[in-house]
């Protein structure tokens, strides 16, 4: 609705006043006149005082016309100075009417007593005279009579005029002393008054009178003495003299004075910054949380549903996105339909859960223009402009957002929106149909405002016209005009703000004091609510109930964000009428009870998080502190934050939204880094409570801070593939734990205790979730930091009567640790790889102690509990890593347990082995013999030494089947043991273990040189699969030696008595962890622990074929697909999967398999023996040793390799041919040959 402001009359005092002699402010006649100026600003009458605005704002654009702004810019007259110059004068002349009424009423015909009597009637009729010609009232200014005729007058109370105008003059005096006043004298000079000796002589005489009259007021002073004393108060400040006026003398001016000093708001509206910030701009300097405002607010936080506490949320401004989209994957990615599956599935295998879009719905056409005028032809309209929210046609609309809803909720990712509640874009729909939901008023606000620029409607029905001085940003208007073509209505409605800086000047503000506003603007949120899961509300603090009074209706005296609402001030009484219940309490329930699956997400600030959530049941709430505190390193401010937080209710902590940039800010990267101080408060950002919110391209590495006006982005950033790797590596694997770190019950904040004082840069905390837990260090300063944590923070809990009492734990009550000797604690730090090893009784006497550097993170997580053994392995290993860490733990107990084994496997996989392998490959030796020859002796120790282990106490015998106790040696000393299927457990044939040993190896020594000197001897096929093992799996660093120490590994198998060798193989590597010390040995010697464990588990998964029955060549590949897709063990790396109730396996996954079992294959060999036909070219039939009678044939082993290389063939036609399903392919491998004929033939 309309607003109407120009003349306020306010009323001051709570006494009736019968002296109602009107009294003005007087200017300069010669100014006046200059300034063609004849308007009266202030006025005063009896109890009431009339402030002319409209006339106010004239006269200063008026006048400062008149100034030279270039030489005196400090001369400029802001409308605040001169309100409150006026208000003075007019305050002034109430208390002298209430000290006629009550001390003295004829005080002033006293003092013209007095002063004519010392400077004569004469020269005192002379003095007034002058004072009328230079400060006339209106009716002499504007000729109505002359100066004569008014001094000859008197007022409508009888008081004679030359009695008014001493008290006028009085006036014009303290006005002229007051140094406040100094840089405006031109407006009241009295420098022709001073030519007169009497002026003087009559202010003094005036003093002297009012000395000897009763005091007044408060203090007690005469009545000059308390007019100077404001100015004696704060002689050069406008506002301190009001204060002064405001707190002094209230006990006579009574509850009015409040709204007439609503000079104050004026003045702080004056005050405020231009072009400058926005909500949260900038670097605040915050302070920590508090809650003793909320404190007496009810508390109603609304429930979370299962998935909102796991939320991990990231922003996309949708045109920036899809022009990068485009550009990465080279063709038009334009529509939200057009988002690459890969894009969701890298969203989803990362941890996130939640997708924001900025910028989904209908813009504002007139945002749009507003920015191409002011210089960026390319720009959109503001994503915070809107016309209606209905989903963007150039996004493709509806239908687009449902194509990407579906997909996105296919892979565990909920999309959010924006709801923009305060306002609309300032030619929105609403605004040319429903203009009465908007504030505004039916005058022009401020003269000097000039709407004579381009119409921005896209609606011929209205013509909506910006403030011209915006365009060249000389002036930020607080309105904008709307003409109702039909009917010629004009309106000036104002643009949103949030007082902090300038008006959004392309956007028009919503009237939450009208309840069909309030009702449209909640109709919205439900229809936004209806398609998106999350909701994000922005600058939802400004449409709490005390942030609507303060910014657009204010309290007189409380004003002052928003340019000129001061003017239309109302009690805090009318305002609760007019709005008896939050806005967003309302909100909540509602969607509550409509729509109740939507996490409601605030956007505020102000310290009013906690309101927000406990209150008005928001689900969740920005935190601003997360991001401001930590990057300035105000780390005590950020511990006092939580503590506060969880010392009056944990569960707000819960519902905080922690975030390191959001679209209004500077992107992560540029304000944290790329190092450790970023990865350390990303850490804190996904596993502390509270909901993670990623920036637009922060795990990227991207820089750029995308306008929300942007189509694209105007930097050429490319990913940063380490950040990303970090990323990979430190923070993903920890969002996909949300469900450890997002509850509070169990949450704990500890104080880091170094050299007996709490270090306030460390921040440590731990949760756990029934047994799983987590114990997290971050230090988030440059020193190093060194120290002990025992005991948290105290948290409230609440009791079953609704109190709350303050309860600390210590750290091993905070990870739920028992209390017994012979227990231990052990963890892995995730960014180190180590596991370390406590005991029980050390966590709860001491505490924990921590190391850290600068920026330093250390993430503890898989922590458990366990007993010592009765052989007290785990006392033995505690002792001896005195406090370090190890990379396996179970490694470092079979190190004690089996360490003889251990030895004898270490001397075997030598270094000096591992080099000639090397060396061979990388063609710089070729003494294939000398190489294994020097290995004999090792490999004759370790082949002993295991069967000293399969034969004793060292767990083998469930594995074998066999019985073996404390009399296996003795048994094992006479040669023979029997096992569970019947079979003995015969001495083992070193000669047969090296011989089998020494062929494998002598195979993988010759690959490269078959690849260069053999390769004209071969047939195609086995040419090929000899090149691809060359240039696919042994290409990469180190292959070659990870699978020489395989080869070290399957001799095992030829160790195994009795029948499935495969599986028995399999479980001895496991329960010795042979394969893990032959991965730390590989490591040692430097190569990738991680792509030699992958191998290695990928062969062990494989070693089921070893267990197949003989069969045909042709039936061979069948054969081994049927034990691959029937073993428990191989099925994660066939990527085997179900989907729409079918049973998948991946073709990449299953074909790589396939690809290292025929590299194995062609070195260990294939467990048949099937006749192949040319194997080689030319040469079949014929003798083709090495000149090692039996150890090696080329011949030979061509025959294999070509079995190898159909075999892979064939098994690849199966996969296609059953389309990559599980079913179909194992109906399809049903005709395995398994015969004794079979048998006979591979004999």
């Amino acid at each position: 609705m309309k607003q109407y402001e120009q003349t306020v009359v306010v009323r001051a005092g709570t006494t009736p006043c019968p002296d109602v002699q009107l009294m003005e402010f007087h200017i300069n006649a010669a100014l006046r006149k200059e300034c063609n100026f004849d308007e009266t600003l202030f006025s005063s009458s009896g109890n009431v005082i009339f402030a002319n605005q409209k006339a106010v704002h004239l006269f200063v654009l008026k006048y400062n016309k008149t100034v030279n702004g270039r030489q005196h810019p400090e001369q400029y007259l802001k409308a605040g100075q001169l309100n409150a110059m006026g208000l003075i004068d007019e305050i002034f002349h109430y208390v002298c009417r209430l000290y006629r009424t009550t001390e003295n009423k004829t005080f002033f015909e006293g003092a013209v007593r007095s002063i004519e009597t010392k400077i004569g009637t004469e020269a005192f009729a002379a003095l007034i005279q002058t004072f009328i010609h230079e400060f006339p009232p209106r009716a002499v200014y504007k000729k109505e009579m002359s100066e004569s005729e008014w001094l000859a007058g008197s007022d409508t109370d009888g008081t004679a005029n030359r009695i008014i105008a001493l008290e006028e003059m009085m006036m014009l005096i303290l006005a002229n002393e007051n140094p406040a006043f100094e840089p405006f004298f031109r407006l009241f000079s009295d420098t022709v008054l001073k030519k007169n000796p009497s002026y003087a002589i009559a202010w003094r005489e005036l003093k002297m009178w009012s000395a000897k009259n009763p005091p007044f007021g408060p203090e007690g002073l005469d009545l000059v003495s308390m007019l100077k004393a404001p100015v004696e108060y704060s002689p050069y400040d406008l506002k301190g003299q009001l204060e002064y006026i405001r707190t002094k003398w209230f006990s006579i001016l009574g509850e009015w004075l409040s709204r007439l000093l609503s000079g104050l708001d004026l003045i702080a509206e004056e005050q405020k910054a231009g072009w400058s910030g926005g909500i949260g701009s900038g670097t605040p300097d915050m302070d920590p949380y508090t809650f003793g405002d909320i404190s007496k607010e009810y508390e109603r936080f609304s429930p979370d549903r299962e998935w909102m506490p796991n939320v991990v949320l990231i922003a996309k401004s949708a045109l920036v996105w899809l022009s990068q989209l485009t550009e990465k994957y080279q063709r038009p990615i334009t529509r939200l339909d057009q988002i690459p599956d890969e894009e969701l599935d890298f969203l989803a295998a990362s941890g996130f859960t939640g997708l924001w879009l900025i910028g989904l719905w209908e813009r504002s056409p007139a945002s749009k223009r507003i920015k191409q005028i002011c210089g960026n032809p390319e720009a959109a309209a503001s994503a915070y402009s809107l016309d209606d929210y209905d989903i963007a046609g150039e996004l493709g609309g509806w239908e687009a957002l449902d194509n990407l809803r579906s997909r996105a909720w296919k892979r565990g990712v909920r999309l959010a929106s924006d709801m923009v509640p305060n306002h609309t874009g300032m030619d929105a729909k609403w605004v040319v149909e429903k203009p009465d939901l908007f504030i505004q008023t039916n005058e022009c606000p401020y003269p000097g405002y000039d709407f004579n620029g381009e119409n921005l409607s896209h609606d011929s029905r209205v013509g909506i016209y910006l403030e011209n001085h915006y365009y060249n940003k000389t002036d930020c208007a607080v309105v904008f005009k709307r003409v109702d073509h039909a009917t010629g209505d004009t309106r000036y409605i104002y643009h949103g703000n949030d007082g902090t800086g300038m008006p959004w000047n392309d956007t028009a503000q919503i009237d939450f004091l009208n309840p069909q506003a309030r009702e449209e603007v909640i109709q919205k949120i439900l229809h936004v609510a209806k398609n998106f899961p999350i909701i994000r509300f922005d600058a939802a603090m400004v449409l709490a109930k005390k942030h609507i009074q303060r910014l657009w209706y204010p309290e007189p005296g409380s004003g002052g964000d928003i340019a000129s609402r001061s003017r239309f001030a109302i009690s805090r009484e009318e305002f609760e009428r007019r709005i008896p219940e939050e806005f967003w309490r309302e909100v909540v329930d509602r969607c509550a009870k409509e729509i109740p699956d939507t996490l409601l997400l605030a956007e505020a600030f102000w310290m009013m998080e906690g309101y927000f959530v406990r209150t008005l049941g928001m689900h969740r709430v920005y935190n601003s502190a997360f991001m401001n505190m930590l990057k300035r390193e105000d780390n005590q401010k950020y511990r006092s934050t939580i503590k506060n937080t969880i010392e009056f209710d944990p569960e707000i902590l819960k519902r905080y939204v922690n975030f390191m940039n959001n679209p209004d800010e500077e992107t992560a990267v540029v304000q944290f880094g790329k190092d450790d101080k970023y990865f350390g408060v990303c850490t804190m950002m996904v596993a502390m409570p509270g909901l993670p919110m990623f920036g637009h391209g922060q795990v990227e590495g991207f820089e750029e801070k995308y306008g929300m006006e942007y189509r694209k982005a105007y930097r050429n950033e490319v990913p940063d593939g380490h950040l990303l790797y970090r990323h990979q590596r430190e923070i993903f694997p920890l969002m996909k734990k949300r469900y450890l770190f997002a509850g509070v019950d169990n949450f704990c904040l500890y104080d880091f205790y170094e050299n007996g004082s709490v270090n306030e840069n460390v921040f440590v905390w731990s949760n756990r979730v029934g047994q799983e837990r987590a114990l997290i260090f971050y230090n988030n300063v440059y020193q190093h930091a060194t120290g002990w944590i025992k005991v948290s923070a105290a948290s409230a809990v609440k009791q079953s009567d609704g109190s709350r009492v303050l309860e600390q734990r210590t750290l091993a009550q905070g990870l739920g640790l028992e209390n017994r000797d012979n227990r231990f604690t052990i963890m892995q730090e995730q960014r180190s790889g180590l596991w370390y090893i406590r005991t029980n009784r050390e966590i709860i006497d001491k505490g924990m102690f921590a190391s850290l550097n600068g920026f330093q993170t250390q993430v503890f997580l898989n922590i458990y509990e366990v007993d010592d053994n009765e052989w007290g392995h785990y006392r033995t290993l505690y002792n001896s890593l005195d406090g370090r860490g190890i990379y396996d733990v179970h490694m470092g107990i079979q190190n004690i347990f089996l360490k003889d084994l251990y030895a004898s496997l270490s001397a075997f996989a030598s270094p000096a082995f591992f080099s000639s392998v090397h060396n061979i490959y990388a063609m710089k030796e070729q003494n294939i013999e000398a190489c294994i020859a020097g290995m004999e002796p090792a490999a004759r120790a370790f082949f002993a030494k295991l069967e000293e282990f399969l034969k004793g106490p060292y767990g083998a015998a469930p594995v074998l089947g066999t019985n073996a106790d404390a009399t296996a040696n003795k048994t094992a000393g006479k040669g023979k043991k029997k096992q569970e299927d019947g079979s003995e457990f015969t001495a083992v044939d070193a000669d047969a273990l090296w011989k089998s040993f020494s062929l494998r190896v002598e195979k993988l020594l010759n690959l490269p040189l078959a690849a260069v000197s053999r390769i004209n001897d071969l047939v195609p096929e086995t040419v090929k699969l000899i090149n691809k093992q060359i240039e696919t799996f042994y290409a990469p660093e180190g292959m070659p030696e990870a699978m020489a120490g395989a080869v070290i590994l399957f001799s095992v198998k030829d160790c195994i008595p009795g029948t499935d060798k495969g599986r028995k193989t399999r479980d001895i590597l496991d329960l010795w962890s042979l394969d893990r010390k032959m991965t730390e040995i590989l490591a040692d010697y430097g190569l990738n622990q991680q792509a030699v464990t992958r191998l290695y588990d990928m062969l062990k998964a494989c070693l089921c074929i070893a267990d197949m029955p003989p069969v045909n060549e042709k039936d061979l590949a069948r054969a081994i697909l049927e034990k691959l897709f029937t073993d428990s063990k191989t099925g994660a790396f066939l990527g085997i999967h179900e989907w729409d109730s079918i049973v998948w396996f991946n073709k990449d996954a299953a074909d790589h398999l396939l690809f290292i079992l025929g590299a194995a294959l062609s070195v260990i060999g294939v467990p048949l023996k099937v006749k192949v036909q040319k194997a080689v070219a030319g040469t079949s039939g014929k003798s083709d040793s090495s000149g090692r009678s039996g150890r090696f044939s080329w011949s030979g082993w061509a025959d294999e390799l070509l079995l190898i290389a159909r075999t892979q063939r064939m098994a690849e036609q199966l996969f296609e041919k059953a389309g990559y399903r599980v079913q179909p392919l194992i109906g399809l491998l049903a005709p395995v040959v398994k015969k004794p004929a079979a048998k006979k033939a591979a004999d």
